[in-house]
């Protein structure tokens, strides 16, 4: 290997990637295994329509992808900008752009996976993400390919940085994405689904070709060639979620694979036992929807105004024991601006049909939970 080289894509072999099949060959059925469980399960819980099963995952790759780069969003305002965005009954927040971009991003990628890849839409990817220009208290340029100022990843304080990588020079940076692009293009359907979802991840961040943001753009092409691979707008799983799990060996490995000659067999090992353990974990990440189904399902013939289905909804959401202090009549007259006598009326309603229960507790104290399926 010719480490004298230094990274990657200094190589005349930059770009030729090759791999050890014998090494991911099982890795690859275990994947293709582990998927197809999923999407049948899926289909027999009657979620593969369901928009709140998509809702949830979004927002858990919202939250995840961000992560990722250190940046901590508030889950209510990014589950109210994935209702918003999904036609669905949101909280009714006032709208973070920053994080309706994200949201925006990721949707776009998977909802419209069909679309041709350019570079004005990767240019709109990455407006969306800043939407004020700004990185932070950084003015940087947006919805473009990086400028002249040399490109590093590093860590560690002033003075003293470790640089993990040095990415190829601004003025290759058109020629580069040009052949990135066309390989996306011809790549579909001559090349296995997840193999080319994981070289494509690599590829991208390796040219790094915006000033931030690049992170956060190829996980969004990866769900994008994910979403090609098995011809599902919906996700029902959260890669991001997972690589935010193993972000210290993520990182380790793209630094080694980057490093490295042509064969980039580590990246793609990872990659496989990354996405079959974000399979395993989805059903963590769709628990509240599996239970939601349930509960309807249980409670299918009863009768209920729209008011006592979105104040169940939310405790549903909540998760048992997870609204704070219980559902009181105060806080049913808050949510769905009834009047106390009203509230009181509905509240009895749901005790009587056994969809509630009293918590332990008398007089002016007294709150309710869920009859938990």
């Amino acid at each position: 290997m010719a480490k004298s080289l230094g990274y990657i894509w200094q190589r005349s072999d930059w770009t030729n990637f090759t791999w050890r099949s014998e090494e991911i060959l099982s890795l690859l059925g275990k994947c293709r295994l582990v998927q197809g469980k999923l999407l049948g399960k899926v289909i027999d819980l009657g979620l593969a329509l369901d928009a709140h099963a998509h809702a949830e995952v979004l927002a858990e790759e919202t939250m995840k992808t961000s992560a990722i780069e250190g940046e901590r969003l508030d889950i209510r305002s990014v589950r109210s900008s994935v209702a918003r965005r999904l036609g669905l009954p949101s909280a009714g927040l006032p709208v973070d752009r920053n994080i309706d971009g994200v949201v925006a991003v990721i949707l776009d990628a998977t909802m419209n996976h069909n679309e041709s890849l350019t570079a004005e839409r990767l240019y709109g990817w990455h407006a969306g993400l800043f939407p004020t220009g700004y990185s932070g208290m950084h003015k940087m340029r947006v919805g473009s390919w990086r400028g002249e100022e040399p490109m590093r990843v590093v860590s560690g304080p002033v003075g003293k940085e470790t640089v993990h990588f040095l990415a190829p020079p601004a003025e290759r940076i058109p020629e580069e994405m040009t052949r990135y692009l066309s390989w996306w293009d011809s790549s579909r359907g001559s090349m296995e689904g997840l193999i080319r979802a994981a070289i494509g991840h690599f590829w991208f961040v390796t040219i790094h070709p915006f000033e931030d943001g690049n992170g956060r753009i190829a996980r969004a092409l990866t769900d994008m060639a994910l979403a090609q691979d098995d011809s599902q707008k919906h996700r029902y799983y959260s890669l991001s979620s997972q690589i935010m799990d193993e972000r210290d060996s993520y990182y380790d490995i793209l630094e080694a694979c980057q490093k490295g000659g042509s064969d980039i067999t580590q990246w793609l090992v990872w990659f496989l036992e990354c996405f079959s353990r974000a399979i395993d974990r989805s059903e963590t990440i769709l628990s509240g929807v599996i239970t939601k189904a349930n509960f309807w399902r249980m409670h299918a013939q009863v009768t209920l105004n729209d008011r006592q289905r979105n104040v169940i909804n939310k405790l549903l959401d909540a998760g048992p024991g997870g609204f704070e202090g219980g559902l009181t009549t105060r806080k049913y007259v808050s949510m769905t601006k009834v009047s106390r006598i009203t509230a009181f009326r509905e509240l009895s309603k749901l005790l009587d049909l056994g969809i509630i229960r009293q918590n332990p507790g008398k007089g002016r104290s007294v709150s309710y939970d869920l009859i938990w399926p």
